[in-house]
């Protein structure tokens, strides 16, 4: 199995976090995840998560405390996901790559349909916000 190792970032601003829906083709078509990506080689994980995002949503964040980390094994591979909770110091998010994107209390998180390494950041961040 190829190993994935990728960075979320859980955008807090006024209590709400920021949430991505994947585009409809591709693996994980349609869920929601926490914005972020692919960790290049001789890279951090903290530069990643900066780039991701200046990429993605053309944002610049700091990169704060990790949530967690998990692996979920999908069909293409194993995932290993370290999700941070991240400040916005610049910009607006703006879908370049997701099919949208939401502003949501902690509380409310899981009325969304989130991609399954995910979830554990979701519950812990839940948890941090109770």
């Amino acid at each position: 199995m190829r190993e994935i190792r990728v960075v979320g970032a859980a955008i807090v601003e006024g209590g709400l976090v920021l949430c991505a829906q994947r585009g409809p083709t591709g693996s994980l078509a349609g869920l929601w995840e926490f914005p972020g990506g692919k960790i290049e080689d001789n890279e951090s994980a903290a530069s990643a998560l900066e780039r991701e995002i200046r990429e993605e949503l053309d944002c610049l964040v700091r990169v704060g405390q990790e949530i967690t980390t998990t692996s979920h094994e999908y069909d293409f591979g194993i995932v290993t996901l370290t999700t941070f909770y991240c400040t916005l110091l610049s910009g607006t998010p703006r879908t370049s790559e997701h099919a949208a994107i939401a502003w949501l209390a902690p509380k409310d998180l899981l009325t969304l349909e989130w991609a399954p390494a995910d979830i554990h950041a979701v519950a812990k961040i839940q948890t941090d916000f109770a």
